[in-house]
């Protein structure tokens, strides 16, 4: 049985553009880089939809990171909250485990 491959994004951009570019046919690209066909039409249509993405200032990039930042603080806090109960438990069960 054959493992899955896993392909970098920079191999990803270069099958997709040479896709976009239409000079070989999917079955024909697909067939030099050794990736199914459909796999082609999927990322020639996340590069199509994400192309437009480049071009825009600040936007979804600046929410994304402020978004980010808020998502890290959260964890951190929750994290913290579970390395208190796990001291608090620890203390309490020591005289039942005697260690």
């Amino acid at each position: 049985m054959s493992r899955r491959r896993k392909h970098d994004a920079a191999f990803k951009a270069r099958v997709a553009l040479e896709a976009v570019k239409g000079e070989r046919t999917v079955s024909e690209l697909a067939t030099a880089y050794e990736v199914h066909p459909t796999m082609i039409h999927q990322w020639k249509k996340a590069l199509l939809e994400g192309a437009a993405g480049i071009f825009e200032r600040g936007g979804k990039l600046a929410a994304s990171a402020e978004i980010a930042e808020d998502t890290v603080r959260d964890l951190h806090a929750k994290i913290g909250e579970l390395a208190v109960a796990n001291d608090f438990l620890s203390r309490k069960l020591k005289p039942w485990t005697g260690k």
